[in-house]
């Protein structure tokens, strides 16, 4: 049977002009016109791409590098550059001198600089809304839909960064005030630390606790623990976490911190394994065999319950570059909030992976990117770092700045360098043949670093260097704070 329903017509597409505002950009020209000093007042923001019409953008290009090189930038000075189109019954130094005539004030200048900027990032978002589009409409049948949201991700924070005119100099008075509370917040403390404590007294005595837009780089030779302190640092961290509601309806964090933690190297289920032995005391390869006794498995469950409530969150997606690393820590601060930000670790990171560029340069460009993160975030991250093998082949295998892997960079742009040292993991494999004198004398060795862990401070860009003792069990992974004969109670 015949569809006789009419069929209506399409509806004719509908053409919107992007947002712009011609007026505003001849009132800012003509200012900068009359009055050079008006240049100033937007020239740390205002770029002549910015600009809708592309003759105000000559103009304002023309004017800026008159005004850079110390000349004058005037509708006399200017109309020779420009060439004298018709303007639809008007010449081009006829345009300057009008544009001069209809001059706002300096003061003004601004205000209209901003109005102009402002309509060219919503152009922009614009742009990159219809990009997103048509790649979704068009991407070939590889290309995956998460890519596509990591890169619209990615140039929207560029434009989130690039699209602001606050910033610039600071007043010192400004800065002292800022030094000032935050030395009163460090004051009011329990522990008097001006960042974030790790839950190890000695350590944040050394370091004053993480500090805000800190880059600390964690490293150490495989078997020292340092995914086990890093882990250790930053659940005490996460379980610590109080906040206040403020007056204002914001939240503010009163002690600890959420915690996000890039796990390249183990998954999710293995590191929270971890964490679960360390919490509960029983050993994780009891834990991974199902080699556990009811009373055991009954600590397992209250740690567990415990852990539920802790703002600790956990990406484990392997072989991600710096961009999307980027990315994903900007939406968790975006989404549940950030306080310390851990990558387990450094040398599994790619970067943008330009042709021709080798690894010393790729780790340059990871770690110059996690210092910028650090400071834009404006929260500590800890970064785990391989040593290279140069330090098996000497007597004191203590690690130094020097052995830092592939790059200078890593040294370069850390604020703070730790590295874990356990002196007993070496001497074990040094065992002598029972019974003899030496094998004595390795045994009363043993028993003198058994258990214990050293955290070498290598740089600290605001402290002291130097050593902090600690205490490890291998069995649960656990580094906490060595208890010293000076501060255990009297004997009787």
């Amino acid at each position: 049977m015949a569809n006789n329903v009419a069929r209506l017509p399409d509806p004719e597409p509908q053409f919107r002009t992007a947002p712009h505002n011609i007026e505003a950009e001849q009132a800012l020209l003509g200012a900068i016109l009359v009055n050079n000093d008006a240049f100033y007042r937007v020239s740390d923001f205002l770029e002549p791409v910015h600009f809708h019409e592309e003759l105000h953008r000559r103009i304002y290009e023309l004017a800026q590098s008159l005004i850079r090189v110390g000349k004058l930038a005037t509708p006399i000075t200017m109309k020779t550059f420009l060439g004298d189109q018709d303007l639809g019954g008007m010449t081009v130094s006829q345009y300057l001198a009008r544009l001069a005539a209809e001059a706002t004030t300096v003061i003004n200048a601004e205000a209209y600089g901003r109005t102009v900027y402002d309509l060219a990032m919503r152009r922009q978002l614009i742009r990159i809304g219809e990009e997103m589009v048509n790649v979704a409409f068009d991407a070939p049948v590889e290309a995956s839909p998460r890519e596509q949201i990591e890169d619209a991700e990615r140039r929207l924070y560029e434009l989130a960064e690039t699209g602001r005119y606050e910033g610039g100099f600071m007043g010192f008075s400004d800065a002292l005030r800022a030094a000032v509370d935050m030395a009163a917040e460090a004051y009011k403390r329990d522990r008097k630390l001006s960042g974030i404590a790790t839950g190890m007294s000695d350590l944040d005595r050394m370091l004053g606790g993480l500090q805000p837009s800190d880059l600390i780089v964690l490293a150490g030779r495989p078997a020292m623990g340092k995914t086990s302190l890093a882990t250790n640092i930053a659940f005490n961290v996460a379980q610590a976490y109080t906040n206040q509601k403020q007056a204002d309806g914001t939240t503010k964090r009163m002690d600890g911190g959420i915690v996000g933690f890039f796990s390249l190297e183990m998954s999710a289920e293995q590191l929270a394994t971890r964490i679960i032995a360390e919490q509960s005391g029983v050993a994780s390869y009891k834990i991974r065999r199902g080699e556990i006794r009811e009373e055991e498995f009954g600590r397992i469950a209250d740690a567990a319950r415990e852990m539920e409530r802790v703002p600790f969150y956990i990406d484990q997606t392997g072989g991600i570059s710096i961009a999307q690393l980027t990315a994903r820590a900007r939406r968790l601060k975006r989404q549940k909030g950030l306080d310390v930000l851990v990558i387990d670790y450094l040398q599994l990171l790619s970067g943008s992976a330009k042709k021709g560029e080798n690894r010393v340069q790729e780790l340059t460009e990871i770690t110059t990117g996690l210092k910028a993160l650090a400071k834009e975030l404006a929260v500590p991250i800890i970064a785990l770092s391989q040593l290279s093998r140069q330090v098996e082949n000497r007597d004191d295998k203590r690690p130094q700045l020097s052995d830092l892997r592939e790059s200078g960079s890593i040294e370069q742009d850390a604020d703070v360098v730790m590295f874990v040292y356990r002196e007993e993991y070496y001497l074990k494999n040094k065992e002598p043949k029972p019974g003899t004198e030496e094998y004595f004398k390795w045994q009363a060795e043993m028993e003198q670093v058994h258990g214990r862990a050293e955290v070498i401070i290598g740089k600290q860009r605001h402290g002291p260097t130097g050593t902090v003792q600690l205490q490890f069990d291998a069995e649960i992974t656990r580094f906490s704070n060595l208890a010293r004969e000076d501060s255990l109670p009297d004997r009787m």
